[in-house]
């Protein structure tokens, strides 16, 4: 018998609204896990990628991942992993860094027995370059068989990877497949095959309305899967449907109803109804002890109201904004670079970095800050493979401590 705990989708660094105290709850929600997995003496944690929210994961928050893996190894439990799309590259991923601390093994086409159960991983694969695939496996020993995986597989919603077709020329018979990408836990069977999405620990969505949680697989005559909840930061849902006379005092009312106290609240507006102004409405949540407030409003703009609407190169809207900014050659220059769609990812923020150190050693005049951090901010989804992209990254210079010291 083998039983583990099935996690993913941990999305650690992830500042959410910008939010500081969201980095938190992420890394918290994972901590949850680990010692949920030491407190039940559980066989093994296998995690089905998306460990962190960025490609390039910064020093605090690899640091606070080793302080969280660090009890798994002192109670000899392994950290069994595959790499997300949030972690994929061409280097070296996070999970090798672990490996060689011996905090984690990755998964792959040879067989990790834990009891009577032989793990294999999966790594994400853009659905480019799955036509390659073969899914050969190494033969096995053990009783049972499971794959760990991430990606968007049949027969789950928005599915772009044909399961049917991978168990089909695996080498392997699996009794299980444990998947990570979807945030919303999902359970299914395919043919003799279970398969199983554990979902996101923390809301990375404003959409992800369920409770978080985690689950826990047991390979013994069958294959049996159980759901865990964990205690995350409250989100707090308001939908409202407006009359036609109702207005902010209308949502603002409807907002008394709840405790909103450190509680992220989402307001959504909808039906007809006056004009709403989400600044009010996020300045009631602050006085009412939320952690903060955000509204969508979801209503069509009126077409006989006096709105100017453009199908213009939304890229000559960009420059047309940053030429009104009056920003400095040097902040000028930055812009450029993020936008510049022929640079890869990875170079972007070396580009940027290296133009600073020439503003900040007099090469040049002084970067305008052309925009306030708390600006609007596009949500990672379930299936989003896009990153925060350099948020943070001065805290992280300001780290002292070695790997040593945590370990």
């Amino acid at each position: 018998m083998a039983r583990v705990i099935h996690t993913g989708d941990t999305h650690l660094g992830y500042r959410q609204y910008h939010a500081p105290e969201r980095r938190q709850d992420f890394l918290d929600a994972f901590r949850a896990v680990v010692e949920d997995a030491v407190a039940e003496d559980v066989d093994a944690v296998v995690h089905a990628g998306d460990l962190y929210h960025d490609r390039q994961p910064g020093l605090r928050d690899i640091l606070d991942t080793i302080s969280v893996l660090r009890p798994l190894r002192d109670a000899d439990i392994p950290f069994l992993a595959v790499v997300g799309n949030h972690e994929g590259t061409r280097d070296a991923q996070w999970l090798d860094l672990f490996e060689t601390l011996g905090l984690a093994e990755r998964l792959g086409d040879s067989p990790r027995r834990v009891g009577d159960t032989a793990f294999y991983g999966l790594d994400y694969v853009p659905e480019s370059k799955r036509d390659d695939l073969d899914y050969e496996f190494d033969a096995h020993d053990a009783d049972r068989a499971a794959l760990v995986s991430h990606g968007l597989f049949t027969p789950f919603p928005h599915a772009d990877w044909d399961l049917d077709a991978v168990l089909r020329e695996s080498t392997v018979d699996f009794d299980a497949v444990l998947l990570g990408d979807n945030h919303a836990a999902d359970t299914a069977q395919v043919d003799d095959t279970w398969v199983t999405y554990c979902g996101s620990t923390e809301r990375a969505s404003a959409s992800e309305r369920d409770p978080r949680g985690y689950n826990v697989v047991e390979f013994d005559e069958d294959v049996a899967i159980s759901r865990k909840g964990i205690d995350t930061r409250d989100f707090v849902f308001v939908d409202v449907d407006l009359g036609s006379e109702d207005g902010t005092a209308f949502v603002q009312e409807r907002l008394r109803e709840h405790d909103l106290t450190d509680a992220v609240v989402v307001v959504t507006v909808e039906g007809d109804g006056e004009n709403v102004t989400p600044a009010e409405i996020e300045r009631f949540g602050d006085d009412h002890g939320a952690l903060l407030t955000r509204v969508n409003d979801r209503r069509e703009v009126d077409s006989e109201s006096d709105v100017e609407v453009s199908f213009a190169d939304p890229d000559d809207a960009v420059r047309e904004r940053v030429r009104e900014m009056g920003l400095s050659e040097p902040a000028l220059d930055v812009d450029q670079t993020v936008r510049d769609a022929t640079i890869a990812g990875g170079n972007v923020r070396e580009r940027v970095k290296q133009r600073a150190e020439a503003v900040l050693d007099g090469d040049d005049g002084g970067l305008d800050a052309g925009s306030d951090e708390d600006g609007n901010e596009d949500e990672a989804s379930a299936t989003d493979s896009g990153t925060e992209a350099g948020a943070d990254a001065g805290d992280d210079d300001s780290q002292t401590a070695t790997m040593e010291d945590f370990l």
